[in-house]
């Protein structure tokens, strides 16, 4: 058995990872503790660090983009130090995710279609790019609240990835994990004809990535395929 942990903001769309659980049919346990902020303090995590430890998990992953993003790079850095030696295991956070899971797919040039308004949308946009990541063009929901987002369903996240697609982009990044998505990727990525990456999925993918397990789910779009994707 593998046991992840992952510090998640609120409760929006905690219900994808018993979802992605499910459609990973293997031994793999996720393991959530609610943080409340996006940009919990460095007491919640401690917390939340310690009560993950002692369920088993084998590494953790701070499951907020905004939070992780917002402050840039170095910060998110810092954070992500931080929470490995209070756990005393591997950690991450979902804005790194996003950045391993485009190397991952191969993909060079991508597309941002965030539930954020759009100067948040473009922070986000800025953080990618900072690690050479060429960002075609930045989409912001404009005025839809957590709340709001985490209420929407299959037709206002697949509007959302339209709006925000480009022609030039290898794939689609649709950041915020309060926004429910897991059950959309098959049809996300059909729509689109090319990967689409959410963040309850990266954040996910991330837990595995630092543990070194690779699991083969179709269900869960092309970041969960067999042999990862080289765009040419």
């Amino acid at each position: 058995m593998t046991a992840l942990g992952f510090l998640y903001p609120g409760h929006q769309a905690a219900d994808d990872y018993p979802r992605i659980e499910q459609l990973l049919a293997s031994d793999i346990r996720l393991d959530l503790v609610h943080t409340g902020a996006p940009e919990a303090s460095a007491r919640q995590l401690a917390e939340g660090v310690e009560e993950l430890r002692l369920a088993g998990a084998e590494a953790v992953v701070w499951a907020s983009t905004r939070g992780s993003f917002a402050h840039g790079r170095d910060e998110a850095h810092e954070r992500v130090r931080t929470l490995a030696r209070a756990a005393g295991m591997p950690a991450s956070a979902t804005s790194f995710a996003f950045l391993h899971a485009v190397r991952e797919i191969g993909a060079r040039r991508v597309a941002v279609a965030a539930p954020y308004p759009q100067d948040t949308a473009a922070l986000f946009a800025g953080f990618l790019q900072a690690a050479d990541i060429e960002v075609v063009s930045v989409r912001g929901a404009g005025g839809a609240g957590a709340t709001e987002a985490a209420d929407w369903g299959a037709k206002e996240v697949l509007a959302l990835a339209h709006e925000g697609d480009h022609t030039a982009a290898d794939a689609v990044l649709i950041p915020g994990t309060g926004l429910h998505t897991v059950a959309h990727l098959v049809a996300l990525e059909s729509e689109l004809a090319k990967p689409v990456l959410t963040a309850n999925q990266v954040t996910v993918w991330e837990g595995l990535r630092l543990v070194d397990r690779r699991v083969n789910a179709p269900n869960l779009g092309s970041l969960f395929s067999r042999e990862p994707i080289v765009q040419v």
